[in-house]
């Protein structure tokens, strides 16, 4: 997968990724009109179908929604690459299908903006001057979850 890293901080929570006045909405479009709006609000038009977002620690802390990684999913983002993550935000982003991916150093190796590449299967991201980092391999369960899509669909097929 390739596309361009929005660079966040540390402690990025849930109320930063969709502030709390929107979850009267369900739906991945109008979640992702107001995506990371109170960082970068243009956010939703400049991110483009398979971005990344990389960020530092702890991102996804605060309150549980799954609005925000629907958030997310609607505006496109491919993965979430953070040095880690909250452990709630890990399971509820893996249950609507987007990737989250854990790899210590990585805010010091991409910069805003740059285009990243991400090998899931080798579990490395190479910047665009061609440094490589690895993050922690996702195990087989996770990755079929969300290759279809989140915990719903893949429950669905396994009918």
């Amino acid at each position: 997968m390739k596309g361009k890293a929005w660079k966040f901080g540390n402690d990025i929570d849930t109320d930063i990724i969709v502030p709390g006045r929107y979850l009267i909405y369900t739906d991945e479009e109008r979640l992702a009109e107001h995506c990371m709006e109170g960082l970068d609000p243009d956010f939703n038009e400049k991110c483009s179908e398979g971005d990344f977002i990389v960020a530092g620690t702890n991102f996804g802390c605060g309150s549980s929604r799954e609005h925000a990684p629907i958030a997310l999913k609607g505006v496109g983002v491919a993965a979430v690459i953070a040095e880690s993550f909250a452990r709630i935000f890990y399971r509820n982003a893996t249950n609507v299908g987007v990737p989250l991916l854990e790899a210590p150093g990585i805010s010091e190796l991409v910069e805003n903006g740059e285009e990243i590449s991400v090998d899931m299967e080798n579990a490395t991201i190479t910047s665009q001057n061609g440094e490589s980092i690895e993050f922690k391999k996702l195990p087989p369960f996770m990755l079929e979850i969300l290759e279809q899509g989140g915990l719903i669909e893949y429950l669905k097929n396994k009918r």
